[in-house]
């Protein structure tokens, strides 16, 4: 499967059903020297409409390896970490 195909895909975390927007809005990370996929840096999904910036929200991690499935229309994953911002790398 081609990544533009994954790009339209929602990301969907099973354990609370809490969208996280389509795959073409993350931040694909990968391993420079492997090209393999580690995972995808999304922001934590807002209540309020007004809370949509950017700033304001927490940095998530999901993992290629929390990935459960990829559907038709959605990608399944099990939990998504925090991001240090410190170091600029998720926390397991």
């Amino acid at each position: 499967m081609l990544l533009s195909e994954l790009a339209e895909k929602e990301l969907i975390q099973v354990k609370d059903g809490a969208r996280y927007g389509k795959l073409a809005n993350t931040e694909l990370l990968f391993d420079p020297t492997t090209g393999k996929i580690q995972g995808f840096e999304v922001y934590q999904k807002s209540a309020s409409f007004f809370q949509g910036n950017k700033a304001n929200k927490k940095r998530e991690f999901i993992s290629w390896e929390e990935i459960i499935l990829i559907g038709k229309d959605r990608i399944l994953f099990n939990e998504a970490d925090t991001f240090n911002d410190s170091s600029g790398y998720y926390e397991q």
